[in-house]
């Protein structure tokens, strides 16, 4: 391979690049989306109040009203016992009401109630949630009092527990130091799904550059000055460079952005909007979606950054515990495994996409060929989401040894620790695989691009392998 003409196709692939309009809006705009995402909703939030609202409320049980309080966007107005709903329902504006609710009669052998709520438009979520709160706070007070025993409810409480496990890891020198198995979780699922972004939307770029070059003839010109192995490779590696130029300027940009506005903002005002963020809230059904073990989730794992409450004296605050976690991870470990996972897995990938763009003519006929190649992207990407439930479990353990996976699962296992030969193990079958499939890529290569009016199929390729 001629490094000097790998250095030229490297240099012009990244500058074509770099130097396109759609880059340098991509570039710029994106951060401008990023931004928005961590902060726009925060503002909408507060925004997207509900509007004040009456509430008129019939309650023959006479259990749930002295539990339906005020607050500032509901407003409850008791239309006493003996009101008819039918009269009330005719014509609410005229009764003073937005919203009926009315409460049935006592069911003293279910020591329960029904409730029924009748307004012109649907009631928001916030409002329905927080009246069907209030009336079974109310029906459970009942049920407590309904079994004659002084001070019930204070026993009760009195025998709910809270105890928190507190994990400790051991070195090799039996030195203790106190860890949060959340914030492992956490940096495994981050880990796992950045390398998997990475290399997804890497690796497609270099098939779409492959396809566009390919469709104008402008190929045909390259082949005649450089072998395809070279023509590749620098593509590759120039559009990986374009990519990560990309990326470092996104990071960069919205980290400005987002300091912008907590100095316009201020940053007590800023942390506490997003805070309250609606993000959270989505991030905690995902948890739910999931099944994640109790305890372990995002927003608790930083949340336990800030957590400072209910810290008994003597106990290491919450701020202290995520230091002591992250002083037990090897960072440098880390961080050399996501440089090379990144590395090999996206030169994998990439070289494989490489030789599906030089089968075809557009993305549309890309299709077929590339599901083969993806399936195992989404495998990985799936084995690394539950990598912490058992880190070292089989499916997770040959996840991390399987090359086509291997980059993403073993990124995600290592915050949890993972024996030297095992890491050493994985690397080596990377290498390897890669070199085979990077051969095997550019023979397809050198045969595909100059291919023309037919769409290939894997009996094709596998036709242009076989050939000397």
């Amino acid at each position: 391979m001629n490094f000097k003409k790998l250095g030229i196709i490297i240099q012009r692939e990244y500058l074509n690049k770099v130097k396109k309009k759609s880059f340098l809006l991509i570039t710029f705009l994106a951060p401008v989306l990023f931004a928005g995402i961590a902060i726009l909703p925060s503002v909408i939030m507060l925004g997207a109040k509900e509007e004040a609202k009456q509430v008129g409320v019939i309650d023959r049980s006479g259990i749930v009203l002295p539990f339906l309080t005020d607050n500032e966007v509901t407003h409850f107005k008791d239309l006493g016992p003996d009101a008819s709903p039918d009269a009330v329902k005719a014509d609410l504006s005229a009764s003073g009401v937005d919203i009926l609710l009315t409460i049935s009669e006592l069911d003293t052998v279910g020591r329960t109630v029904s409730a029924d709520c009748y307004s012109e438009k649907p009631l928001g979520m916030d409002t329905g949630d927080m009246i069907e709160s209030r009336i079974n706070d109310a029906v459970e007070a009942y049920r407590i009092e309904s079994y004659g025993i002084d001070n019930l409810e204070e026993i009760m409480a009195g025998v709910k527990s809270d105890v928190k496990l507190r994990s400790y890891t051991i070195d090799k020198s039996g030195k203790e130091s106190i860890s949060e198995s959340g914030i492992y979780m956490a940096l495994s699922m981050i880990l796992g799904m950045a390398l998997y972004m990475f290399i997804a939307l890497f690796s497609g770029m270099v098939m779409s550059s492959v396809i566009e070059e390919k469709s104008s003839r402008v190929v045909e010109v390259l082949m005649s000055s450089v072998k395809a192995t070279e023509l590749m490779f620098g593509k590759i590696i120039g559009v990986a460079l374009v990519a990560l130029t990309q990326f470092l300027l996104w990071i960069l940009l919205t980290l400005m952005l987002i300091g912008v506005a907590g100095g316009i903002l201020g940053r007590d005002k800023l942390m506490g909007m997003l805070g309250n963020d609606p993000a959270t809230e989505m991030v905690g059904q995902m948890n739910e979606d999931v099944n994640l073990p109790a305890g372990m989730d995002l927003n608790g794992a930083l949340a336990a950054a800030t957590d400072t409450t209910g810290v008994a004296a003597g106990e290491p605050s919450g701020m202290e515990v995520v230091m002591s976690t992250i002083g037990n991870i090897n960072l440098g470990q880390i961080l050399f495994a996501f440089l090379f996972f990144f590395v090999f897995g996206y030169l994998l990938y990439a070289s494989l996409f490489a030789a599906i763009g030089s089968a075809v003519e557009n993305e549309g006929d890309s299709s077929q060929l590339q599901i083969p190649v993806t399936i195992p992207l989404l495998l990985a990407f799936f084995i690394a989401i539950y990598a912490f439930k058992a880190p070292d479990s089989s499916l997770v353990f040959w996840g991390s040894m399987i090359p086509f996976t291997s980059p993403i699962v073993m990124l995600a296992r290592i915050p949890f620790g993972v024996a030297t030969w095992e890491l050493v193990l994985s690397m080596a079958l990377l290498v390897l695989t890669f070199v085979v499939c990077a051969w095997a890529s550019a023979k397809i290569y050198k045969v595909g691009i100059l291919m023309y009016g037919k769409k290939s199929t894997f009996k094709d390729l596998w036709k242009w392998l076989r050939q000397k």
